[in-house]
């Protein structure tokens, strides 16, 4: 069973970019929820993430995983592959 991955991103937004070919890379199905779209996922997205947080937003299940960085750097830490798989990440 794989996680539900969803990701708030925004027009133009270069971490979007690549935040989203990274999962498309991985073979990742995810909901993308495009801020510009509808105000009402902005502040959905911060409700969930913080007030204040950058583009994009990733959760993979129940876990805020963060922005492009934090998605990167799970994936180095050969981490990412687990959590899309629907397991428990050990922080």
């Amino acid at each position: 069973m794989t996680a539900a991955i969803e990701i708030f991103t925004r027009p133009g937004c270069g971490y979007c970019s690549a935040a989203k070919s990274l999962l498309t890379r991985k073979k990742a199905a995810f909901t993308e929820y495009d801020v510009a779209t509808d105000p009402a996922l902005r502040q959905q997205m911060w409700d969930r993430a913080g007030a204040g947080s950058t583009f994009p937003q990733i959760f993979i299940g129940a876990t805020h995983v963060g922005g492009c960085d934090e998605l990167y750097a799970l994936d180095r830490a050969g981490r990412l592959d687990a959590m899309l798989a629907g397991e428990k990440a050990n922080s």
